[in-house]
């Protein structure tokens, strides 16, 4: 007796999409860590002082859970443009490369050696680029989502 190969079907779009946004924030969770993984190995302390605080030293936990929650609310953000308007993709890429750039600030305000300034500017845009370019990619385009529009 023979059997027929089960057949399954494809996922979901929406789980698909929920499984691609999460990948995405966990690329953009591990790279600062691989960044910082680097800068330790050569030999960079990560120790600094801001706005007058006692100085403090930016830990690999401190990266990671840092890097995930701003992962996590850009993937927040994202959703409720999604929901909220058809132009979502260019609104939500306004708004990240607005908090890439806020997000230096303290970057530069930070009393630190050069090296983990540069290390610190290279963690955030290694959360930046795994966030925008991969999220970006999980919002389909007018064209895509129109098919009027792409057969025109």
């Amino acid at each position: 007796m023979t059997t027929a190969p089960a057949v399954t079907a494809p996922p979901h779009p929406a789980t698909a999409v929920r499984t691609r946004g999460a990948l995405v924030v966990a690329g953009a969770t591990l790279a600062p860590a691989a960044v910082w993984l680097i800068a330790r190995a050569a030999g960079t302390t990560f120790t600094l002082t801001l706005a007058g605080q006692p100085p403090m030293t930016i830990d690999l936990p401190f990266v990671v859970v840092t890097a995930l929650a701003a992962s996590l609310a850009g993937w927040a953000a994202l959703a409720v443009l999604q929901r909220a308007t058809s132009h979502a993709r260019v609104l939500w890429t306004g708004l990240a490369v607005a908090a890439l750039l806020l997000s230096f600030g303290p970057v530069a305000a930070a009393q630190t050696d050069p090296a983990t300034r540069a290390f610190l500017a290279l963690m955030h845009l290694a959360v930046a680029a795994v966030l925008i370019i991969g999220l970006r990619r999980t919002v389909p385009t007018h064209e895509a989502a129109d098919p009027q529009r792409s057969h025109s």
